[in-house]
């Protein structure tokens, strides 16, 4: 039997948003947080596309092949959560930190499947220049994601929770596991629909990637800020 999200099968969602993003559609949010005609490009596609910086994005294989780069940084909507003490939180107070929002929950296989690497991939990569930011759709909030944490020894990830999905649709999620990758300066640089390795080499090399982006950008903020206190 597929799993459902708000009555829609997750198998359909998930086909119909992966057709979405490979027309460039799905995930390129417009000014207000919208859906827009901005494209997505393959994370298998040439190696001269660039970054904001103006270095090469890495070439991605295996599950992370389906990661799809935006065409340039893409404002998102402002989104509300929970942390595991109901303490409310926004995305705007990670702003610094490279940020991997993965959209989940206990119900979904695949979502299961890929946490242990999430973990992982904290627990290399985690501090002050990266997080994980998994956003639990459970709707039994810390009472189902507590116990589910402490049985599968996940030990590194923040518990982070959306029950209402309020987060979820703001973004126009169809499907989970659905991942969007941003930068330091809360702008989103891309999205992965369905489950991967998180902690594989190419993974690993793509949050790093987007982690030096933003570290090089430092100086030149730093310089313009500068100038801009002298005037």
């Amino acid at each position: 039997m597929a799993l459902r999200l708000n009555g829609v099968s997750i198998l359909a969602a998930l086909a119909l948003t992966a057709a979405a993003l490979g027309a460039g559609l799905a995930g390129a949010f417009g000014e207000h947080g919208r859906l827009g005609p901005a494209g997505a490009a393959s994370a298998t596609g040439p190696a001269n596309v660039a970054s904001a910086a103006g270095t090469p994005l890495p070439l991605l294989k295996g599950e992370m092949g389906d990661f799809s780069y935006f065409d340039g940084p893409k404002p998102v909507p402002p989104i509300e959560f929970e942390d595991g003490e109901g303490k409310a939180l926004t995305l705007a107070q990670f702003r610094g930190r490279v940020v991997l929002v993965n959209f989940w929950a206990t119900w979904c296989a695949p979502c299961v499947r890929e946490m242990p690497s999430l973990d992982r991939l904290q627990a290399t990569l985690g501090g002050k220049d990266f997080v994980v930011l998994d956003l639990s759709l459970d709707r039994q909030g810390a009472a189902a994601i507590l116990p589910y944490f402490e049985a599968n020894k996940l030990t590194h990830l923040g518990v982070y929770l959306d029950p209402e999905g309020k987060s979820f649709h703001a973004w126009h999620g169809s499907g989970v596991p659905m991942s969007f990758l941003i930068g330091r300066d809360g702008r989103a640089r891309g999205a992965l629909l369905g489950a991967a390795d998180w902690d594989s080499p190419d993974a690993l090399a793509l949050i790093r990637h987007f982690i030096a982006e933003g570290a090089a950008a430092k100086p030149e903020e730093t310089r313009a800020e500068t100038a801009a206190r002298a005037s």
